[in-house]
């Protein structure tokens, strides 16, 4: 059974003052941290592409795991709608050059935002499992710093950029469990990029994380067979303190301290955010069930649990 192997990010040290965007927009330190979650915001240099991100979380993961060889990559699957340039060729192709991999590596992009790592990791497991594959990279990697309007208030005050890789293989000590998944195309103006320019209606986001995300978590564990009490954790997209908060308190069946925030000096990574997580508070926690949900961008939204055999 394929399953998370490891995980490493890269978050570059360079980055905004949140509290120096607050005082720009007469935000002050309560809705910083209150409302917002997050007082730096990490951002790529001008000189680094999407697939130098990818590259950098890959060669961590490579440092991190001596045993994990390059030749050993069968499989390099690229979460982001921010890739090189202008989207072609694929980032995928990219970052297998640049990370010097074999060429019988199958790469490919998968274009979804704050949903994708929940995507991706089925994505990656049903394609390794049907083709006989043993190990793979599943990178995520938007930086929204190439989209996102500085003088917009509504959203250059959430998002950091950042990457995670995450490798994928046999004998995994963290394994796939039932998943959910869900799309709402009508829902596709409050999240959309014009003219190379991000745009976000917050407020029907929020609405929309409300009462969409705690449904569809307890909808998940009652598929399952669990109650709230056999979770260890909820790891949920960072899409900012307020929402992660909210969705705590509307999901009701357990403590809201179960629900990890962590964003501080992130901010909202799109993607990474629950890898981000998985890093730094799960992989080795002696957690045994942990509940993952992403949801944005599309609409799109997937839950599930990852659990220890």
């Amino acid at each position: 059974m394929i399953g998370i192997k490891s995980i490493a990010s890269y978050v570059p040290k360079a980055g905004v003052d949140n509290y120096a965007q607050g005082a720009k927009f007469a935000k002050d330190e309560d809705f910083i941290l209150g409302k917002i979650g997050s007082a730096f915001l990490p951002r790529k240099d001008a000189t680094q592409e999407t697939s130098d991100l990818c590259v950098e979380a890959v060669n961590a993961l490579f440092a991190n795991n001596p045993q994990l060889k390059r030749e050993s990559i069968d499989a390099l699957i690229v979460v982001t709608q921010n890739g090189d340039e202008e989207g072609l060729p694929h980032t995928a192709a990219i970052v297998q050059d640049k990370l010097g991999l074999p060429t019988h590596v199958a790469a490919f992009d998968i274009s979804l935002g704050c949903s994708g790592y929940v995507y991706g990791i089925y994505a990656m497991k049903g394609f390794m499992e049907a083709a006989g594959l043993k190990n793979g990279l599943l990178i995520t990697a938007d930086p929204y710093s190439k989209i996102v309007d500085p003088e917009d208030r509504n959203t250059t005050m959430l998002f950091g950029d950042a990457a995670t890789a995450t490798w994928m293989g046999e004998d995994a000590p963290w394994q796939l469990g039932k998943a959910k998944f869900g799309t709402d195309g009508s829902g596709a103006p409050h999240l959309k990029v014009s003219d190379g320019v991000f745009f976000m209606n917050g407020r029907q986001v929020f609405n929309f994380a409300l009462l969409k995300v705690p449904a569809h978590l307890h909808e998940l564990l009652d598929e399952s067979g669990f109650s709230a009490d056999d979770i260890d954790a909820f790891c949920i997209h960072q899409g900012s303190a307020a929402i992660v908060d909210a969705v705590a308190r509307r999901f009701e069946a357990a403590p809201p301290e179960k629900f990890v925030k962590d964003m501080l000096e992130t901010g909202n990574t799109v993607s990474s955010s629950v890898p981000l997580l998985l890093e730094k508070h799960v992989l080795d926690s002696s957690w045994k069930r942990v509940a993952l949900s992403g949801f944005g961008v599309g609409l799109s939204w997937g839950s599930a649990i990852i659990y220890r055999p």
